[in-house]
């Protein structure tokens, strides 16, 4: 292996989780060592220097990011016109990856510009959606990793003023639409993969260059090309860089989002920052450029693609769904997620202090499938009757309830209720404070709700039979004086579902890692040795009966077993092996008085190798 294979083993190590012994051989050690002394310091240069100074201005700068809370992602380009087909073929997953699936050269993908000319593209009405559906900053690719410009550019003619016969610049349209109607504006840039550019990472059918899955522990492809890191610096210097200050010059965005930092070595990508806050130090960038061991050197983390559930991170963090499966349009795929959907994943981030950046394809023509029309149709006004329980609210520190989710803001807690109590009585856990009037957020009398103390720190809200909304109905809770809260989680004992998620657990023990919290992959994983276990705490108002249920995807042990413990409950399960999908094991029946609790699942035969990736721990009321 040579010293350019070492460096990108290195951020792939920094970036990815990767480690020299997964890697790389012995043989190697010595170059590996290099490149990792060469991207630390090029770590230290920038604390001691430019990242550091940067970073003195980061409230100020991410202070309209945190306000605005909700924003559209659009993801558009060449690959909007085949709508997910090529030659005849389906082609399933994201549309936008269209080259790299079907190997397409380009030249054949440059017959695809030659027929760009999108006339129903109008850059004022994508804004007015946008606006309408209760978004406050828009996002869209000017490049992604084909590597053509969505704008006029002159450091590259594979761009949409040279190679189509639109004409235009819809870049350069859509800013001044944003502008105009007070729509805060950026711009995705790939600015690691580049299938376009002969020496820039991603195309492995024409260039040979690592592309795909070989740059994940990519050691064999690196040891027949020496020549790469040099190939990588020169597109990065050449293209990338000058490309991203032309965004900056010509457009002025208020936010850069850029994505698979992985592909290229550390010290570039940092170099693209330093570039970046050199030009123009008032813009936000995402968290997905220069990531490291050490830290997220953006402005703000992501979450993975399509998340359907949350963990509760620190700091200013943001997800990015999309309507479908696909993040450019595909005519095949349907799987349209509902806006009652995406209404509570507003309201769960908001809950756990996150922005939700929710993407939609156009077609190739400039208009928005229907669907996706519908879905912003249907947001728009829920959003705009209960703005309040988002925008300028904060994370809750409150225990998450079994009903929805909790946002607050000062005195005012806004409970989103997703599941409507059936007997009329809302039960709220952990809330000390004194409550000065309760009401429905949709109620403009402001008509009180009966409001019942438990105890201490638990309350009952009597609220009408029928749920005022079926998406998210919104109860407010004004109080006397400043939150008080007990955060120990109060277990429902009837009608609802303790769903008891991994992402939620408190872990014991070293090694675990977390899914990217797409449906079916919000897990825990790493739990391979005794000792290691997850545990919830709750309390109980009531007896109450519960049928466990523990869902998981099975690990490689196949004679591995766990543990769940949970009041006079102490089983040992064997691990289901099954080959795909989610196993929902029920574990037995529990009886719980009224009293604190604590849930325990743990290891019991483990032998090395990862047992089970937990998702979650439902505890269902039995009725008495």
């Amino acid at each position: 292996m040579n010293c350019k294979a070492a460096f990108l083993l290195l951020s792939l190590s920094l970036s990815s989780g990767y480690s020299y012994s997964q890697v790389a051989g012995d043989e190697d050690k010595e170059m590996f060592n290099q490149a990792k002394a060469r991207d630390e310091r090029a770590i230290e240069d920038a604390k001691k220097g430019w990242w550091t100074a940067s970073m003195k201005d980061h409230e100020q700068r991410i202070k309209w990011w945190r306000d605005a809370k909700f924003g559209m992602f659009v993801h558009w380009g060449l690959y909007s016109i085949p709508e997910g087909e090529w030659k005849g073929k389906v082609v399933n997953g994201y549309a936008e990856h269209l080259m790299r699936k079907e190997k397409i050269s380009k030249a054949d993908y440059l017959e695809l510009a030659h027929k760009f000319n999108p006339l129903k593209f109008n850059a004022e009405e994508w804004i007015l959606d946008a606006k309408k559906a209760g978004m406050n900053y828009f996002i869209i690719t000017a490049k992604h990793h084909d590597g053509f410009a969505m704008f006029d550019s002159k450091v590259s003619d594979f761009d949409v003023m040279d190679q189509t016969p639109f004409k235009r610049d819809p870049m350069a349209e859509l800013a001044a639409a944003a502008k105009k109607h007070g729509m805060k504006f950026g711009f995705y840039y790939s600015h690691a993969f580049d299938w376009e550019d002969p020496n820039a990472p991603g195309n492995d059918w024409e260039y040979k260059n690592p592309g795909g899955d070989q740059l994940i522990g990519g050691a064999n492809w690196f040891d027949n090309h020496p020549d790469w890191l040099p190939k990588a610096q020169k597109y990065v210097n050449e293209k990338a860089i000058p490309q991203i200050k032309e965004l900056i010059n010509k457009y002025h965005p208020d936010i850069l989002w850029f994505d698979t930092p992985h592909k290229l070595p550390f010290s570039e990508n940092l170099k693209i920052l330093q570039a970046i806050r050199e030009t123009d130090p008032n813009i936000v960038v995402n968290g997905r450029l220069a990531r490291s061991a050490t830290g997220n050197f953006g402005d703000y983390q992501n979450t993975g693609d399509r998340p359907a559930e949350f963990r509760t991170v620190s700091g200013d963090w943001e997800a990015i769904p999309t309507t479908n499966e696909s993040y450019g349009y595909s005519k095949h795929d349907n799987s349209h997620k509902s806006a009652q959907f995406f209404i509570r994943l507003l309201a769960n981030a908001s809950s756990r202090g996150g922005n939700l950046l929710m993407n939609i394809g156009p077609k190739g023509d400039g208009s928005f499938d229907q669907k996706d029309q519908r879905i912003l149709d249907s947001i728009g006004p829920w959003l705009h009757k209960n703005k309040l329980s988002i925008f300028g609210t904060s994370r809750s520190v409150l225990p998450i309830p079994a009903w929805g989710v909790i946002t607050q803001k000062d005195k005012q807690v806004y409970l989103h209720v997703f599941d409507w109590p059936k007997d009329g009585k809302l039960v709220l856990g952990g809330l000390k404070s004194e409550v000065k009037a309760a009401y429905l957020l949709n109620d403009p009398a402001k008509k009180n709700l009966l409001v019942k103390r438990l105890g201490p720190a638990d309350l009952s809200i009597s609220v009408p039979g029928k749920a005022p909304d079926a998406a998210d109905a919104v109860v407010v809770l004004e109080l006397n004086a400043a939150l008080k809260v007990d955060t120990l989680r109060l277990l429902a004992d009837k009608d609802l579902t303790n769903r008891l998620l991994s992402f939620d657990a408190v872990l014991h023990g070293k090694g675990f890692g977390f899914g990217d919290g797409k449906t079916d992959r919000y897990f825990v994983d790493g739990l391979k040795s005794e000792g290691q276990y997850f545990s919830w705490d709750f309390k109980t108002l009531a007896p109450a009966k519960y049928k466990v249920l523990v869902k998981y995807l099975p690990g490689t042990d196949p004679k591995g077993s766990y543990r769940l413990e949970l009041g006079a409950l102490n089983v040992e399960n064997p691990i289901i092996a099954q080959k795909t999908g989610v196993v929902s094991q029920e574990i037995g029946i529990v009886d719980l008085s009224h009293g604190a609790y604590q849930l325990k699942l743990s290891a019991a035969k483990a032998h090395g190798v990862e047992l089970m990736k937990l998702l979650e721990v439902q505890l269902i009321p039995i009725a008495l």
